[in-house]
């Protein structure tokens, strides 16, 4: 505020100021705003139109608006709620309520945001601590809730639709599995362990297994040999000839008859290694889903920390 004469020059009036600032004894003090200083300035003016000077007494008001009552009615709460998200990558993706619950978060944000939207005055000069705050929030709610399902695509995938690259089996499943400290039972995620993995899968690539070799196991595997104790202690293969006996059309039948049977343990020994196989690389699917639920979680733990302290001690005078 600037008090001055147009009317009367410095010569006629003479205006003084009584202290370097305004008289606060009879102040009463605000809930929501604090005051920081008052200082008055006296000025003494010459222009070129007129050889006298005009003199003027400057009144600069510096307030600022406490910050108590947004720190406690909207950070702390909002804080609180967006600890909620960080239970979306713990939460187990059977339970079936990830989505529900980041969604019901980012809509819990979503009404603190528009608070806030009312309280602040409405300008495009700068843009409040409180409302950047809330926007690194709403930023971290959507994308935990993108992650979320990222995870649970990972996690209800299956050989019959999906086969699992090797980059997902050897960069999630092992070494982002060493690093982020999980452990499956029964397989080794050691780093001497890995290093060999390495190793061996680096051999396999350059040096592929024998053609002849599987011929050769597959006809072995076709070819079902059945041997029958004959007299004297020896073996005799038993075979149908066009002079058959009897005996040997019954020990022919009993021949087909353990074929058949021989046939079918070997499928089901081959389905029962299928369903193994493919029961497998479907925990492998979830476990690579656990793993990222992992890497997230600290993420965003390491996001909301660092956000909240940095928004905390930027506030100026924060604690009233």
């Amino acid at each position: 505020m600037k008090f001055g004469s147009w009317t009367y020059d410095g010569n006629k009036i003479n205006l003084t100021a009584r202290a370097d600032s305004i008289d606060i004894s009879t102040y009463q003090p605000s809930g929501e705003w604090d005051l920081i200083s008052v200082p008055a300035v006296r000025s003494v003016l010459l222009y070129d139109c007129c050889p006298d000077p005009y003199i003027d007494i400057t009144f600069t008001i510096h307030i600022r608006r406490r910050t108590l009552y947004y720190g406690f009615n909207l950070i702390i709460p909002c804080a609180l709620i967006s600890l909620l998200a960080l239970l979306t990558f713990i939460l187990p993706s059977d339970a079936g309520e990830k989505i529900g619950l980041g969604i019901t978060i980012l809509l819990s944000l979503s009404v603190f945001q528009m608070i806030v939207a009312e309280m602040v005055p409405p300008t495009s000069m700068a843009v409040p601590l409180v409302g950047v705050y809330f926007a690194c929030v709403m930023i971290m709610s959507t994308a935990s809730v993108v992650m979320t399902v990222f995870v649970l695509n990972f996690h209800h995938r299956t050989p019959d639709m999906f086969e699992m690259p090797k980059w997902v089996r050897t960069l999630i499943c092992e070494w982002l599995a060493w690093l982020m400290r999980m452990a499956r039972p029964g397989k080794e995620l050691s780093f001497r362990g890995l290093i060999r993995k390495a190793s061996v899968r680096h051999l396999e690539e350059k040096l592929p297994p024998s053609l002849s070799l599987l011929a050769n196991v597959e006809d072995i595997d076709n070819a079902i040999q059945l041997y029958n104790y004959g007299g004297g202690g020896g073996l005799r293969s038993l075979s149908v000839t066009s002079s058959s006996s009897p005996e040997d059309d019954d020990m022919a039948g009993i021949r087909m008859e353990i074929l058949a049977i021989l046939n079918e343990v070997r499928f089901i020994t081959r389905k029962i290694k299928e369903d193994n196989k493919s029961a497998e690389e479907t925990n492998d699917w979830k476990f690579a889903a656990m793993v990222i639920d992992r890497l997230c979680f600290w993420v965003f733990t390491a996001y909301l920390t660092i956000g909240t302290l940095v928004i905390f001690f930027g506030a100026p005078n924060m604690t009233r």
